[in-house]
C-alpha cells in the first residue's frame, strides 16, 4: 500500500492521539501505535525504537502522581532502579543486534504475549486490591537480591518489546510480599519509566529513531494522553481494558495473517 507523507502524518496523527488517550485509561497505546508505523513502511526496529520514545515522556510525567506511596519502600527504589537501567539497556542493545527479518516474524507474537498479559492483569489486579484492604505500610521486606534479579529479567522485555510489562512488575512485585496495591503501582511506573527511559537513550545513540515521525507522534500522544486523563472518570476502566486486550489481540492476528 502506498502512503503519501500527509498521509502517514495524518495517520500517525490519529494513531498516537487514540495510543496516548488508551495508555491514560487503561495502558496498551502500543497496540496501536506501533503497527501504525509498520503499516506506513517504517522498518520494524525502527518502528519499535521509534514508538518507545515517542510514549516515553507520558510515562515520565505520571512519576509525580505516586511520589507519596514511594516513600514507604525507599530502601527498594535505588535497587530497582539499578536493575531497570540494566535490563532496559540489555533489551534495547539486543533489540539493535535483532535482524528485521527475525523481529518482524517476532511481532504477531510479542503482540500476543502482551495481549495476554493485559488480559489476566485485571483479576491478578482485583486480587492484589483485596490483599491490600486493611494493610498497613508495615509489610514484610522482600529479599532484596531474588527480586532485583526478577527485575532485571522484567525490565530487559520492557527494553526489548515492552508491552504489557506492568502486569508482570505487578506479579513480581506480589510475588515479594509487597501488598499495597498503590505501593506497587508507584513502584511499577518508575521502574518501567526508567527502563524505557534507558533503552530510549540507547535507541537514540543507535540512530533508530525516526525523528520525523517521532515528534509528530509524541506531540499527538501527549494531546490524547490529556484529554484521556480529563475524560477517564467518565469511562469504565474495565471496560476499556478489554478493548485493549481485543485491540492487541487483533492486531497479533493481523500480523500473523500477513505473514501467512
Amino acid at each position: 500500500m502506498h502512503f503519501s507523507w500527509n498521509e502517514h502524518g495524518l495517520w500517525l496523527i490519529v494513531a498516537s492521539l487514540i495510543a496516548g488517550a488508551l495508555n491514560a485509561v487503561a495502558g496498551g497505546g502500543s497496540f496501536l501505535s506501533f503497527p501504525a508505523l509498520l503499516n506506513i513502511g517504517v522498518l520494524p526496529i525502527q518502528a519499535n525504537a521509534t514508538n518507545t520514545v515517542a510514549l516515553w515522556p507520558g510515562q515520565l510525567t505520571s512519576i509525580a502522581a505516586y511520589f507519596e506511596d514511594l516513600k514507604h519502600n525507599l530502601r527498594l527504589v535505588l535497587p530497582l532502579c539499578i536493575a531497570a537501567a540494566i535490563g532496559g539497556v540489555a533489551g534495547g542493545v539486543v533489540l539493535l543486534h535483532t535482524r528485521q527479518a527475525i523481529f518482524l516474524r517476532m511481532v504477531p507474537w510479542l503482540l500476543l504475549v502482551a495481549a495476554l498479559l493485559f488480559a489476566v492483569s485485571t483479576p491478578i489486579s482485583r486480587w492484589l486490591q483485596r490483599r491490600s484492604r486493611g494493610k498497613t505500610a508495615n509489610q514484610s521486606h522482600p529479599s532484596l537480591v531474588p527480586l532485583f534479579c526478577g527485575m532485571v529479567v522484567v525490565c530487559f522485555y520492557i527494553g526489548y518489546f515492552g508491552a504489557g510489562a506492568g502486569f508482570l512488575i505487578i506479579s513480581l512485585l506480589a510475588v515479594f510480599g509487597i501488598e499495597n496495591i498503590n505501593q506497587i503501582n508507584a513502584l511499577k511506573v518508575v521502574t518501567t519509566t526508567l527502563a524505557n527511559g534507558v533503552a530510549v537513550l540507547v535507541f537514540i545513540v543507535g540512530k533508530q529513531v525516526l525523528w520525523q515521525h517521532c515528534l509528530l507522534m509524541m506531540v499527538a500522544a501527549a494531546i490524547g494522553g490529556y484529554c484521556g486523563a480529563r475524560f477517564s472518570r467518565r469511562l469504565n476502566p474495565q471496560l476499556m481494558r478489554w478493548v485493549v486486550v481485543c485491540l492487541g489481540l487483533g492486531m497479533s492476528a493481523y500480523f500473523f495473517w500477513r505473514q501467512s
